[in-house]
């Protein structure tokens, strides 16, 4: 089936195109439920990409949901990412509003995710919210859009409550939140003072889970969220003719499959 895949191309990160070359083979049904997919090395050869490349692309994989890895046995598509999703009770419009309800969804779970994080977290845990902060300021200074960076840090966040009803919860709604993080961050990097304010409310997030203040990381977690819903709600309405609504479109389509 490898050879049925588009060949990557120079511009976009390849570590992203290959993530979503292996996403839509497993939402067309080239790889069913409970299926292994190839191993890094199969990846590698395909792709003519690094280990590194292939390695951060099954990582998103596992960030959206698509995909679980089982200890020294490789990588096998979830359950829910090769099913009918005709079942799922969101249905979003493609609107700016669609976008900001997906932003609610969010802080009633991140609240709580942080919450868990600051009471739970491990010194290891603790060394992934940082070390995911970092990989997304690097991302954004390099001009990147943070997009799968700051999924990445919120992902982290959700490991370290260790709940895994939580983690798997977050797992399977990240397939969705993507295209409403792209809509939020694409709004944000419109303006420096913006993209300023969301690092520092990722700080104080961080902040609070390595004080293991609970109320704190929850006020953190719930003020970004309500503030990223304001800022996506003040937006220029060019921006969202222009950018914004397509994005959102494509996340109507996602839920829609």
């Amino acid at each position: 089936m490898l050879d049925q895949m588009p060949a990557l191309r120079v511009g976009t990160r390849l570590s992203e195109q290959l993530a979503d070359a292996l996403a839509a083979a497993i939402r067309d049904g080239q790889w069913r439920a409970g299926e292994k997919i190839p191993t890094e090395g199969a990846l590698v050869e395909r792709f003519g990409v690094s280990r590194t490349v292939v390695r951060e692309a099954l990582s998103q994989l596992r960030t959206l949901g698509l995909i679980a890895t089982r200890q020294g046995s490789g990588a096998f598509v979830r359950e829910a990412a090769a099913t009918d999703d005709s079942s799922l009770l969101l249905t979003p419009d493609g609107s700016l509003k669609a976008v900001i309800q997906m932003v609610e969804v969010r802080r009633a779970l991140e609240a709580e995710s942080a919450g868990l994080a600051a009471a739970r977290r491990s010194r290891k845990g603790l060394q992934r919210i940082r070390a995911a902060v970092l990989a997304l300021d690097k991302a954004v200074a390099l001009g990147g859009d943070g997009v799968a960076e700051d999924v990445a840090f919120h992902a982290a966040i959700a490991q370290a409550a260790e709940n895994p009803f939580l983690l798997n919860t977050l797992a399977y709604l990240n397939r969705f939140l993507l295209d409403a993080t792209r809509v939020t961050r694409a709004n944000e990097a419109t303006r420096a003072d913006l993209e300023e304010a969301v690092r520092h409310e990722h700080l104080a997030v961080v902040a609070a889970i390595e004080a293991q203040d609970v109320a704190a990381a929850r006020l953190a977690a719930a003020t970004h969220m309500v503030n990223a819903a304001e800022r996506i709600g003040r937006a220029d309405p060019a921006f969202w003719n222009s950018q914004g609504r397509a994005m959102a479109e494509r996340l109507r389509d996602d839920l829609g499959r």
